[in-house]
């Protein structure tokens, strides 16, 4: 029995290896806009969080979304990470 691959990715907040599907990313696109990429193909220099609550507030308070995007990002995104965390 061959047992498939699990694509491992690291949360920049809590910096612990999850499996892709337990992550949102957040992406900075080529035109320079932030976008929530659910599909996981998006186009950009993208950064996985964990899907939990603390871990957006803490995104939040320590900016480290800015850091690895290289842009500022708005309090409307984090909104939507947690409307999304939500449904």
């Amino acid at each position: 029995m061959i047992t498939k691959k699990i694509p491992m990715r690291s949360c920049v907040v809590t910096k612990e290896r999850c499996p892709k599907q337990d992550l949102i990313r957040v992406v900075r696109t080529t035109d320079g806009n932030v976008v929530i990429d659910a599909s996981g193909k998006v186009n950009g220099h993208g950064a996985y969080l964990k899907k939990d609550l603390k871990v957006f507030e803490q995104a939040k308070k320590s900016k480290v979304l800015n850091r690895y995007l290289e842009t500022e990002i708005s309090d409307d995104l984090f909104e939507q990470l947690k409307a999304l965390l939500n449904k």
